[in-house]
């Protein structure tokens, strides 16, 4: 299995900073969903996917990353 960024409108891959190929096996191949979520928020990618590609096309998993969530703290009502 191989972890990839997408972008959402045009499908394409990412490979590089700036670089974004049609081909998945041009693709970064991040180590982990979770390094591939920090990537983006270090790197300000707001409209990408997580892709889960398989060897069987049929299994792939699409998974969105949700832009950051700001703290909001429930205020009391005491």
């Amino acid at each position: 299995m191989k972890i990839l960024l997408q972008q959402k409108e045009t499908g394409l891959y990412f490979r590089d900073i700036g670089a974004w190929d049609p081909d998945p096996a041009e693709a970064m191949d991040f180590l982990s969903s979770t390094s591939a979520i920090d990537f983006c928020v270090a790197n300000k990618i707001s409209d990408a996917q997580i892709v889960l590609k398989f060897e069987e096309h049929r299994y792939d998993i699409v998974l969105p990353v949700l832009p950051p969530q700001e703290h909001n703290p429930r205020k009391s009502t005491h």
